[in-house]
């Protein structure tokens, strides 16, 4: 494991847990843990053994959102763009698109304070729960910008468009229970049991499950939200049943199922998915 600088990383019964890790700055968000973050799950990604990611803060807040150490000028990016033809991209944005392509279950731990990016970053998770000191906060229009993270697309999906509305008109924040009630997280626990839960969860996810499957299966269901027909979905699930059919998944899971036993997957996620995987073209910033 490497060693980084706005992030801290630990492995726990094939979990990668990724602890968002400036403490002192209420772990505020800077590209320097975007791009640590990014890496970490590109790891996460190439290891096998690894089978689920949990996100979580280090110290009693989870996200305050972009360091503002800059002041007036922390969104402005000017100097960033040193000839017309530079991109300028949202830092944001970049991390939830790689959530978003992940091919293994993320959890969502949320230990305290979760405003601007550190609310937006949790919206490609499978799952975000919560401890009950937890607190959400979509600011922007307090901020003088707008929703970022790619969070007009993941937000209204979460929770309804009319909630997102309200969440981002207001810029209020909402404690736990009101996030759970709107469905922004699914449970809420103590601190002192919010990082074993959200454990729990995975190894539930990956107990008896095959890798290939569970890959396959989040792929599908977080793309076909965005789908203009359910065909597209029957496309994409017929291949997926027919490839997995004639693999070693389909016939270990069946074999086990007879002979009353926990199955024992043999496919590889780096080595075994089907051949019409990834089955969408990467969409370009433009």
């Amino acid at each position: 494991m490497k060693n980084y600088e706005h992030i801290k990383t630990e492995i726990r019964s094939s979990n990668l847990i990724i602890y968002l890790s400036r403490p002192e700055k209420m772990n505020a968000f800077t590209e320097l843990m975007m791009r640590e973050l990014i890496d970490a799950m590109n790891f996460a990604e190439e290891e096998n053994d690894i089978r689920a990611i949990i996100f979580t803060g280090e110290g009693k807040k989870y996200c305050a959102g972009a360091d503002l150490s800059t002041g007036e000028d922390s969104f402005n990016w000017t100097e960033k763009k040193k000839k017309p033809s530079d991109v300028i991209r949202d830092a944001g944005g970049v991390l939830t698109l790689r959530l978003f392509k992940s091919t293994k279950p993320i959890v969502g731990a949320i230990n305290g304070d979760a405003v601007g990016i550190g609310a937006t970053m949790l919206l490609p998770m499978d799952v975000r729960i919560a401890s009950d000191n937890a607190r959400f906060g979509f600011v922007f229009a307090k901020r003088g910008i707008v929703p970022e993270a790619a969070s007009s697309w993941f937000l209204p999906r979460l929770v309804g468009i009319d909630n997102a509305l309200k969440l981002c008109y207001s810029a209020n924040v909402i404690d736990a229970k009101q996030a759970k009630d709107i469905n922004l997280i699914s449970e809420v626990t103590t601190q002192e049991d919010l990082l074993n839960r959200a454990i729990e969860i995975c190894n539930e996810f990956t107990k008896e499950t095959s890798s290939i499957s569970i890959a396959l299966t989040r792929q599908m269901l977080w793309r076909m939200m965005g789908a203009d027909h359910p065909m597209e979905a029957h496309k994409i699930d017929s291949r997926a049943v027919y490839a997995l059919g004639k693999s070693g998944e389909a016939a270990e899971g069946i074999k086990s199922f007879f002979e009353k036993r926990p199955p024992n997957f043999p496919g590889r996620l780096t080595d075994d998915m089907p051949d019409f995987y990834p089955w969408w073209d990467e969409k370009k910033f433009e």
